[in-house]
Order: structure tokens, then sequence, then C-alpha cells
């Protein structure tokens, strides 16, 4: 029988974390053209083995989140990605939900899909070599009126659904309800935000039993909205994090990482460090990581630009963005 209690705990080996390769078509498409590169199925394959194809980054990465598309692609040495990166001790994963859609009862919120053929895929995807898996729900802030209770609750039901599913599946369920940096709002309400929407998550992942000890929650950070016009320091975004996660979160779940949100590398790398920190201080009893996307290959790709002889000068700045923010998981 599979432990799946040990295999959430891997995760967190001292400062390895995740890499959120995890993009889908439409997202990685447009990632591409932001930079200049024009976007193709080949392109796209180039762009997962700019990163997965690098040097060393298993001392920095415990596991990657793939998208299905990249399941099946080869790297430069011939084999699939998932073979490739369990080869260097590296776990593969894959998102499995199929995006977002308008909440019927609010529809300026959303929904997350792809619960019809889960079950099927995940058959699948366990036999490509996934040995995680990953569901992103959304929740966005707009004064008092957004979230709504209904919006919540519908998607943390999805979110444990999704989870019985995948620990039944014999996989290590992640779990993403993620609270948007998008909007007005204070550090003060993404904090409340977040302590509600994880209270609602785990109480309804307890009515569904699923085991929290073989369980990874992916969560935002509680920071001041983009349109706030605020910028808060390290520490200020520490305090609240860890206090809304000691509200919220059952000390038996296996870990939390980080979402770096559309934060700049620095600002990811420096929050997390302060998180950290800040969790040691007053002795929270979860092991703490990254699960970063953009914050760790931003300045790669500015860099790569889709041409091969940029690929090494563009790992360079990968590994050692990978370093800073393995160091900040260590809290330094």
């Amino acid at each position: 029988m599979t432990d799946l209690v040990a295999i959430a705990r891997s995760f967190f080996a001292s400062g390895k974390g995740l890499l959120a390769a995890d993009e889908s078509v439409h997202t990685a498409t447009a990632r591409l053209a932001s930079y200049g590169i024009p976007a193709s199925e080949e392109m796209r394959r180039q762009y997962r083995n700019l990163f997965l194809g690098a040097a060393d980054i298993e001392e920095y990465l415990s596991g990657v989140i793939l998208f299905e598309e990249t399941l099946s692609q080869k790297g430069s040495d011939r084999k699939t990605f998932p073979r490739s990166l369990a080869a260097r001790g590296i776990a593969p994963g894959i998102k499995v939900d199929e995006g977002t859609e308008p909440f019927s009862s609010s529809p300026n919120e959303f929904i997350t899909k792809g619960l019809l053929s889960l079950s099927e895929r995940l058959e699948g995807y366990k036999k490509q070599g996934a040995v995680f898996t990953k569901w992103r729900a959304v929740i966005r802030i707009d004064g008092d009126h957004l979230p709504t209770a209904a919006a919540i609750h519908e998607n943390a039901k999805r979110l444990a659904t999704y989870a019985r599913d995948v620990q039944g599946a014999g996989m290590v369920p992640l779990v993403e309800p993620e609270v948007l940096l998008e909007g007005k709002h204070l550090r003060a309400r993404a904090r409340a935000v977040i302590e509600e929407t994880l209270g609602v998550l785990f109480a309804v992942l307890k009515e569904h039993s699923v085991d929290c000890a073989g369980l990874i929650l992916k969560t935002a950070m509680a920071l001041s909205g983009n349109e706030s016009g605020k910028k808060d320091t390290p520490e200020e975004v520490a305090e609240e994090t860890v206090a809304a996660l000691l509200a919220s979160v059952p000390r038996q779940t296996a870990g939390i990482v980080f979402l770096s949100g559309g934060q700049s590398p620095e600002q990811a790398t420096e929050n997390l460090a302060a998180i950290v920190h800040r969790a040691k201080e007053v002795g929270a009893p979860w092991p703490l990581t990254f699960s970063y996307a953009r914050a760790l290959q931003e300045e790669a790709l500015s860099l790569w630009k889709g041409k091969e002889e940029n690929v090494p000068a563009a790992r360079a700045a990968f590994l050692a963005r990978l370093a800073k923010v393995s160091a900040a998981a260590r809290g330094e």
C-alpha cells in the first residue's frame, strides 16, 4: 500500500520545494509571448526543458508540478520529463483541474471544473509517473462583498472531492485555494479571507474523510492588493500570514507550500524567508516551503528569449534564483 503520509512529508526536505511548471497551453503561450517568443508545441517543450533539463536542480527541488501536455514530452536526455525527474529524485506531479468557470450564484466569482472525468484521468497520470496532483481554486477579494460564503464553500467542496479521489488513487493531493493578489484590499483583509477560506476548506476536507497527514496545502501569502498602493514589509507579511495559518490549518497537515502569485522574484524570496523565520519563532507545527512558477522562471525567461545560444545564461539565472529561494525556505 502506498504510504501517502511519507510521500507528502518527503517534499519538505530542508531547503527544497516545488517548481510549478503547470501552466496551461493558453497561459504558457501568453507567458512566452510576453518575452517575444513565438509559441508552438515544440517551443513549449523547449520552455519546459530549459528548466527541467538544468543540471543540479535536484539540490533545490523535491517535486515539479507538470501540465498534461508535458507528461509525455521528452527532454534533451530523450526521456519523458517524469522519468527524467524521477531519476534525479524529484517527484513528478500533475495539475488535474480543468480551469475555472463563472459561479452561477455569483457571476463575478469563479469555481474550478474537472471532477467529471477525474477518476479515469488519475489512473492514466499515475501510469505516466505522477506521484502527486494539484487542484487550484481562485478566491477573489472585492471590498467586503467578495468573496461570498457560497463561492468559498463550493470551491472547498470541489477541492475536498478531488483530494478524496486522489488519495483513493494512491497519490498525494495538493490543494490550492488561491486568494488572489488582484484588488485594492489591504493586508488585514487578505489575512481574514485566507483564514476564512482555509477554515471552511479543512472543515469540508474532514467531512469528506480526507487524511490531512497525506495532503499538502498550497496557499497565498497575506498581502495588500496590487491596486492598493500599499507595499507590505516582509515582517508584516510574515506576521499576518503565519497568524492566519495557525488559526485555520490542522497541525497534522503534512506541510504548507506558498505560491508567488504575481510577486516579483525578489519580493517572493524575501517574504518566504520572513514567513519561515516567523513560523519557527512561534513554533508553527508544519514544515513550510515554496511552490513558485513565475518567481523562479522570470529572470531566466528574460535571458533565454527562445534561443538555444542563451540556454546556459538562462539556466545559470534559474539556478541562482533557486539557491536564493532555497535559503529563504530555511529562513535565511
